[in-house]
Parts: structure tokens; sequence; C-alpha cells
């Protein structure tokens, strides 16, 4: 298993590097420089509010359906054509749902409007989740791995036509990056349906009021987990804008954005190991195998990149700042250099709380993720008068912290996890190595890029140096098994 996964991995990792840095540093930046921290912002929030509510689009199917057929893969030419009818009824409850909070929490006639095609698009990126969570089910890991850079690939081709051509005569619109991510998922989720019709067996939709329960019986707890974590990584945002004075709250959420953007490339890039991880973990415990291997394989993988990235990207935030966007770059340099720090937690959560999931502990999970949403909500509600922008960037932090924390000692007590004397040791050392590099070039190195770049490379020989990381044991891993 750790085999498929490194061998998979690398091919996520690769096709998602050619696409997903360009979308959101070639596009996404591109479309904010375009259109104003204020525009942009009140796009980013009502993005956010529709993340808050999609839950109601899939009640945890999606997870329970990629740790079910990684089980019981002969459960999907049954299960298909119930789920998929089921995810229709869903959608329209969402979208009810959607708008008439919308309407509650003080959102004007044109705002109004942008929520609802942004609530179609969430319906059509949960959608292709859904299929996708079947294709890697039945570890079909290279198709799921095309079909998960499909939609940003169109994206960056319909929007790369709108900004840097004469198609839409004129000034950039946020509309058309709406309209643009509404087309390219519809084309994205009908690819990844056909690719799962022909293994299913699906031929029309049949709606049973029986079976819809007993999946959502079932997804419930999934479901439960998913709207606990969504609340606490996503109202951030949302509460910036709302809270802050008319004007301001959209500038202020603009500026959160721009200091948010590097931070969501690195976690969605941590987001593939779990995507590996849960149906090999899942497959893993269904046949009582140790997963002890491949969790700590994962961990190192995963501290190990998103520490270094955490510290060099803090140490030179303004300069970074600086290179991608026109208007306050010093501010959003503030927000970035508290939240990248986010990124080593929930990376280390991909690993634990990915494990936890396969494992059924999912009550247990909601209860952290419960207690995270509080801590989250209060700070929010504490220090966003005050520190504005700087505010949902703590209480990020503060939050990823303490859930995570609790995830990986849960973990340690189930599975009877020790971290080994040695490898502690090269942890600390790796830290505190890392630390001393970022001090070092930063005050020696007269150029900022040339100096985070020897510092991440000279951090990464470093992990090699004391083997936190072990080229050749990952290349044994990687080489094929032979049959005796």
């Amino acid at each position: 298993m750790q085999r498929k996964f490194i061998t998979n991995l690398a091919l996520l990792i690769f096709l998602n590097l050619l696409v997903k840095p360009f979308w959101i540093f070639g596009i996404d930046r591109s479309v904010q420089n375009a259109v104003g921290a204020g525009e942009y912002g009140s796009y980013f929030a009502l993005l956010n509010f529709t993340f808050i509510f999609n839950i109601l689009l899939d009640l945890g199917i999606t997870n329970f359906n990629n740790r079910n057929i990684a089980r019981h893969q002969q459960l999907l030419h049954k299960h298909f054509s119930g789920i998929v009818s089921l995810r229709i009824v869903l959608a329209l409850l969402y979208l009810g749902v959607t708008m008439s909070l919308g309407v509650l929490a003080g959102y004007g006639p044109e705002q109004l409007g942008m929520m609802a095609i942004l609530a179609a698009n969430q319906f059509l990126a949960a959608f292709i989740l859904y299929i996708r969570s079947n294709i890697s089910g039945l570890l079909l890991f290279r198709t799921d791995s095309l079909i998960s850079v499909l939609d940003r690939s169109l994206m960056i081709l319909f929007c790369g036509l709108l900004l840097w051509t004469d198609l839409g005569g004129g000034e950039f619109s946020i509309m058309w990056l709406v309209w643009s991510q509404t087309l390219a998922y519809g084309l994205t989720a009908l690819v990844a349906l056909a690719a799962v019709v022909r293994r299913s067996g699906f031929s029309k939709l049949r709606f049973g009021k029986a079976f819809s329960l007993m999946i959502l019986k079932k997804s419930f707890p999934f479901a439960l987990l998913i709207l606990l974590m969504t609340l606490h990584n996503r109202l951030d945002a949302v509460l910036l804008e709302r809270l802050l004075p008319a004007g301001a709250g959209a500038e202020q959420a603009g500026i959160y954005a721009q200091g948010f953007r590097l931070l969501d490339a690195v976690n969605q890039f941590a987001y593939l190991f779990a995507v590996l991880l849960l149906p090999l973990f899942s497959r893993m415990l269904g046949h009582h195998e140790p997963v002890t291997g491949l969790v700590k394989l994962a961990f190192i993988l995963l501290f190990t990149g998103t520490f270094i990235l955490s510290v060099f990207s803090s140490v030179y935030s303004l300069p970074l700042m600086d290179l991608l966007y026109k208007e306050h770059e010093e501010a959003a340099a503030g927000v970035f250099r508290i939240l990248i720090w986010a990124s080593v937690p929930m990376a280390v959560g991909y690993v634990f709380g990915t494990l936890l999931t396969a494992n059924g502990n999912l009550y247990a999970l909601s209860i952290i993720a419960a207690a995270g949403m509080a801590v989250s909500v209060l700070l929010n509600l504490l220090l966003i008068p005050g520190m504005q922008s700087l505010g949902p960037a703590i209480a990020a932090l503060a939050t990823q912290g303490i859930t995570v924390l609790a995830q990986v000692v849960l973990s340690l007590r189930l599975f009877r996890f020790s971290l080994a004397r040695g490898t502690l040791l090269r942890l600390l050392a790796f830290v505190g190595g890392v630390l001393l590099l970022a001090y070092g070039c930063h005050a020696l190195v007269n150029s900022w890029g040339l100096g985070m770049l020897a510092g991440m490379t000279l951090s990464l020989i470093l992990a090699m140096g004391i083997r936190l990381i072990r080229p050749m044991e990952l290349l044994r891993v990687l080489r094929p098994e032979r049959i005796p």
C-alpha cells in the first residue's frame, strides 16, 4: 500500500503542479488585481457563505461512499443510481436554505443573484467530488488524478481568454469568473459521470425512500463532522465582511483573501494526501493490516514540506505580497505572515483526521470539530472589530492548532502509536535547523528570491542529511514487488 500511495501521490502532485499554481497565481490573483480588493472581497465572502451550507448538498455521502466502496467495491452498481437521485433532492434543499439565509443576512439583490450562481457551482463541485469518490474507492487513482485537474484547466482557459484577449470587450467583471466556474464544473461533471456510468451499470435515475433514508442514516456522522469543520474553516471571511461597516468589510475581506490565497495553495496540495489516504486507510483497516508505516510516511512528508514553506513564506511575506498584488501589500503581508503557519496543523490533520475517519471515529471527530468551531467564532467576534483582517488569521491559526492536537492525541491512544526517540530528536533538529537557516538567509542574502530558494533547498538537504526523509527508503517502496 505504501508503494501505491507514493506512485499515485507523485502523479497527483505532478498534475496539480501543472495546473493549480497557475490557476491560483495566474488567474485568481489576476482577477483580484483587475477588479480590486473591494469587489473581490464581496465575491470571496459570498463564496464562503455558500460553502458554509454545502453540507446540505452531500450530508456526508461522499466520505461515506469513498470509505464504503473502498471496502466493498461490488456496492457501486447497487448504490449509484439511488444516490444520484438523492443528491438532486438535496440540491433543491440546499438552494432554498442558502438563498433564504442570504436574505436574512441582509444581502441585496445583486449579491443574491451572484449567490444563486455560486450555489449552483457548489452543487456541480460537490457532484464531481461524489463521482470521484467512486473512482478513488475503486482505487482508480490515475483516472481520479486526471479528473481532479480538469475543472481548473477549463477555468484557466475560459478566464485566460477573458482576461488577456479582447473577447470580453472591455473591463473584466467578477461575474465572468463566476460563469467560467459554472461552465468548467458542468463539463467536468459530464466527463466524470461518463467515467463511472460504464462501471456502475447506471441506466436511469431511481429514487427510493427506504434506500435514501438508509444512506442518510449511515452518512449522518460524516455530515455532522463536515458541517462543523466547514463552519470553523469558512465563517471567518463571512464574519469579517458582515461585522465591519459596509465597504470596509468587503475591503478587509479582500485583504484577507490576498493573504489566504497562498495558504489555500499549500492546503490544496496537502489535501491530495487525504484524497489517497482515505481509501487506502479504509482498505487496510478493513483487512486488519497495520497502518503505522503509511501514517509515519505521510506525516513526515507533509510536516517537512509545510514547515519549510511556512517558515520561509513568513520570513519573506512582504516581498511575496509585493510580487503578487497591486494594492494593500503590507496589510496582506501581515495577514499572511500569521495565516501561513496554519498550514502545518492543517497538513498534519490530513493524516490523523483521515485515519480517524477511515476507522469510523466520527463522533469523536465531531466533538473536536465542534470545540474548534466554538473557539473560532469566539475569537473572530473578539478580534475582528479591533484587528480587522488580522483577527481571522489569528483565530484560524489557534483553531487549527487546537483541533489537530486533539486528533493526534486521540490517534495515539486508539492505535497505540509510539514515536521513536530517534525520530523525535530528528524532528527537533529539523525544526531548529530550518529556523536558523531562515534567519541566516534573511540576514546574509540581499536578494529575497535567492535567499528564499537557497534556504528552502538547504532545509530539504538538512531533512535528508539527518535522515528524517530517506530517499533510499522511498526508492525501496517504489521498487516493484518481486514474485517469489
